[in-house]
């Protein structure tokens, strides 16, 4: 019997999507993505970086975006590894395209594959039915919150917004608006990443500092939003 190609192209995406990770730890791609390879061969790749600039730009961003598209761990390094190779502004705006393009990416298959289940078991579940909710009432302002406040890991976002009623628009330019702040902070870090012998000694009070003031910032539009209704409900009153 022939198998519909649906089903086919759904259990390739699975496969790749579920095997992928897995691999990736099994093979040892931890040890690969680590600081301690990255100090022993930041120089080869500085030098790679400055002779083949342009193929080696087009190179990073794709590994970046399916380094996300798959939710392999190790994101921040390759975030400021991005900075260290391609500095602060040019770094910035490559996270922003990949990271972007491979959240997308994961969201939409994602949601292929898994949101109709998913959503049925949320949907059955108070607490989860609520979360559900506040996505439907304001998704972009959530997830520019979430997308800010790095407290989250970005593959959580991702994967919860697939099953949740997002649009894909929607989701796409609070992605990349969201994530703007941050990757600047990781660009920029990255700068000194060659100096530094462990990630430890990059959260400096001026890091924390500037974490504290994307969280002051994501919670603006909400302050925003709760004066604004007192105001109509104070003025509704009054009339």
């Amino acid at each position: 019997m022939t198998i519909p190609r649906r089903i086919l192209i759904r259990r390739a995406l699975l496969a790749a999507f579920l095997g992928i990770p897995v691999a990736f730890v099994w093979l040892g791609g931890g040890d690969w993505l680590s600081l301690e390879n990255f100090q022993a061969h930041r120089e080869q790749l500085l030098a790679y970086t400055q002779n083949h600039f342009g193929p080696f730009f087009i190179l990073w961003g794709l590994l970046y975006a399916t380094a996300v598209a798959f939710s392999l761990p190790g994101a921040a390094l390759l975030s400021l590894i991005t900075g260290f190779l391609f500095g602060r502004w040019l770094g910035t705006a490559l996270i922003v395209l990949s990271a972007s393009v491979g959240a997308v990416a994961v969201f939409a298959v994602a949601r292929y594959l898994f949101a109709d289940a998913a959503r049925q078991r949320l949907e059955t579940n108070p607490a989860a039915a609520k979360i559900l909710a506040g996505f439907e009432r304001d998704a972009a302002g959530y997830l520019l919150f979430v997308r800010l406040v790095p407290l989250f890991p970005f593959w959580l976002v991702n994967l919860a917004a697939a099953f949740a009623p997002v649009g894909l628009f929607t989701y796409a330019w609070t992605t990349a608006v969201g994530i703007v702040p941050g990757s600047f902070v990781f660009a920029n870090l990255g700068r000194s990443l060659g100096e530094v012998q462990s990630l430890d000694g990059l959260l400096s009070a001026p890091v924390l500092a500037a974490f504290g003031l994307l969280g002051l910032l994501a919670l603006l539009p909400v302050l925003l939003r709760t004066f604004g209704r007192r105001d109509v409900t104070q003025t509704g009153e009054g009339t």
